[in-house]
């Protein structure tokens, strides 16, 4: 196998296919005397995946042996910031693991197209990475080759570590691995910690440690093996914080025991920089989850709920007619999603992903646990004034249209709860960020609003959504409801689906259903949207967001306008959730949204096959290990 890829010019023939074995060969992504990191396409199952395999093929049947003794049971150690391991095995003698690509994209790449992260990101990444390298060396087993490209980070900036026991010192294969020294794996395990320091010199510095690439080759230079020193500079793109520059600096400390000698206890000391630095800082997150704790995240707001509080006739009622009512009402609708989510989460049955079915919530946590959920809420208005309550209720509206519009464009065979459920969660951070802090929500409206005409621009435009909400809070609104979801414990999968599409980019292919799903509401989002624009601008607004999305999701100019009607909406309610909420939407048409006392907030097929089905069943909560909550829950 060649390990250096191939450069080919314009005009030249093609190269010749590269292979191992089976897979098609497509770029290098690393190479260092310890090992290869090769991006490769698996024509048998259509897919792209890195192979991470030794520099050099090991030089007996014994020595392969026990690497693939030692990998494996490297690859049986599981968690969430360990990659998984899809494939363990050999060409020619050539041992190798295989990891799904779709995990994300290595911290190299992401680099390449982000060079000078934040601080706070940085940190967060690398208290990532210390949590899975701290499992694995508490389970045993060491990395040994730690680099960037062994680090793969996803859209929603979630860390795992790939490689785990690939880099073996095959010098002493006859050894077995119950039999290796303590001391030996204990040196490699605080050699990984050095490099994960090295990493975070790298992140936050900008540039190679040691103008060197590969981590190791700086790590032989440092003392006391050489004779450098690594320490962050003061010529750093972003500032970094004085707490964060000291973690950063005894990781790599010149004096081998100033440093940090385990995963864990690095880890405990960036882990409490993070949180000081939210909290001393007033960050909106940090701030928004003090409000969580003491106001909620919504006030209830459906008359409805005194029903579920009375039980009256509601014992023997399907959960159909339950999730009626908890649908009902946002406030309701999200607490279920809370406590079902943390308890699955609490239950160890997270694995099977994140409810987001009402009816097989409603049916999980029983009328007992409804009560209890419909008690918790702050009565409407909570701490809002009256004016603040008239915007948030006219917001609710529109995030409800939004959700009724996504469940009529959605492809068939998709569950309409999953689509108007996943509609609501894209607007959760505008939803927290109304409620808790209307004042700045107001701000945002302000900036977004275009500012006075001159001679010099007729039209001026106002800001952005994402720009407004950076210039007040110093974050997007799509960052506080990721927060929140995360925090209630909402798999990545459902945090992926919950971030809108850019207005600023092209709308790309849907390949897979989160991202038929999150397309869905995205547009159904825009279409709301555009019906508050000045009447002027409406139609212009309605055709734009239409182009953005017809193709991509196989959708006609006929379908999207009927999809609009208020008597398509009302026929959706009736089927989602129930008789009151179509008489709602049947009160309202379609000047409702555009006559809101509420400023702007602007700026295909269903893939099938087992992945699909899968991910439906998860989305529906039916992977769940079971339909009740373990006894006292």
């Amino acid at each position: 196998m060649s390990s250096t890829p191939a450069t080919t010019a314009t005009a030249a023939p093609a190269a010749p296919l590269r292979r191992f074995g089976r897979f098609e060969l497509r770029a290098l992504l690393s190479k260092t005397p310890r090992s290869l990191l090769w991006l490769v396409f698996d024509p048998r199952n259509g897919q792209e995946l890195l192979l991470s395999m030794p520099r050099e093929k090991p030089a007996s049947a014994e020595a392969l042996a026990q690497w693939k003794r030692t990998a494996d049971a490297g690859a049986r150690v599981s968690h969430p910031n360990l990659a998984h391991v899809v494939e363990q095995g050999e060409v020619e003698l050539w041992p190798y693991l295989a990891y799904d690509r779709a995990l994300g994209e290595t911290l190299e790449e992401r680099l390449r197209r982000q060079p000078a992260p934040l601080p706070l990101d940085v940190a967060a990444w690398v208290s990532q990475l210390l949590e899975g390298l701290a499992y694995a060396h508490e389970a045993g087993h060491v990395h040994r080759d730690l680099q960037l490209a062994h680090v793969l980070i996803n859209a929603a900036d979630q860390i795992r570590l790939i490689g785990l026991e690939v880099a073996q010192d095959l010098a002493g294969a006859a050894q077995d691995f119950n039999t290796q020294s303590r001391s030996a794996i204990r040196e490699a395990a605080e050699q990984d910690v050095l490099c994960a320091g090295l990493l975070l010199h790298r992140l936050l510095s900008g540039k190679p440690v040691l103008d060197q690439s590969d981590l190791r080759m700086a790590l032989d230079l440092m003392q006391p093996q050489g004779r450098e020193l690594v320490r962050l500079g003061w010529e750093t793109q972003n500032p970094i914080p004085e707490a964060l520059r000291a973690i950063a600096n005894r990781s790599t400390d010149r004096q081998t025991r100033q440093r940090y000698h385990q995963a864990r206890t690095f880890l405990r000391a960036l882990e409490g920089w993070r949180t000081a630095a939210k909290q001393d800082e007033g960050g909106p997150i940090a701030l928004l989850m003090d409000k969580l704790q003491r106001f909620g995240h919504l006030p209830a707001s459906s008359t409805r709920l005194s029903r579920i509080l009375g039980a009256a006739g509601l014992e023997g009622q399907h959960a159909a007619a339950l999730s009626s009512l908890v649908l009902d009402d946002m406030a309701l609708t999200l607490e279920l999603l809370r406590r079902v989510n943390n308890a699955l989460k609490q239950s160890g049955a997270s694995n099977s992903g994140t409810m987001l079915n009402m009816q097989r919530a409603v049916a999980m946590i029983g009328l007992n646990g409804l009560q209890a959920a419909v008690r918790s809420l702050k009565p409407w208005p909570g701490p809002m004034s009256e004016l603040q309550a008239t915007v948030m209720r006219s917001l609710m509206k529109r995030v409800h249209r939004a959700g009724l519009i996504a469940q009529n464009l959605r492809p068939a065979g998709y569950d309409p709860e999953v689509i108007y459920l996943v509609c609501l969660l894209q607007n959760l951070g505008r939803l927290l960020l109304q409620y808790h802090f209307p004042d700045d929500a107001q701000q945002i409206r302000q900036l977004m609003l275009p500012p006075e005409p001159t001679e010099e621009a007729p039209h001026p435009p106002g800001m952005s959504e994402q720009a407004a909400a950076y210039a007040v809070l110093g974050c997007d609104l799509d960052a506080l409801g990721s927060a929140v979801a995360r925090y209630w414990g909402l798999d990545e999968d459902v945090q992926h689906m919950m971030h809108r599409a850019s207005p600023d980019a092209p709308v790309r292919h849907a390949g897979h259903d989160t991202d038929i799903i999150r397309l869905t509401c995205s547009f159904a989002n825009e279409l709301v949207d555009a019906m508050v624009q000045p009447e002027g601008r409406r139609k212009h607004a309605l055709e734009l967001a239409t182009r953005r999305y017809a193709r991509v999701l196989g959708l006609g100019l006929r379908e999207v306008m009927e999809a609009l009607k208020p008597e398509t909406a009302r026929k959706e309610a009736t089927v989602s959730h129930g008789p009151d909420a179509a008489r709602e939407i049947g009160s309202a048409n379609l000047t409702l949204t555009a006559n809101l006392d509420i400023p702007p907030i602007v700026p295909s097929v269903p893939v099938e096959g087992p992945q699909a089905s899968a991910l439906r069943r998860r989305l529906a909560g039916e992977d769940a290990a079971s339909d009740t909550f373990p006894e006292g829950r």
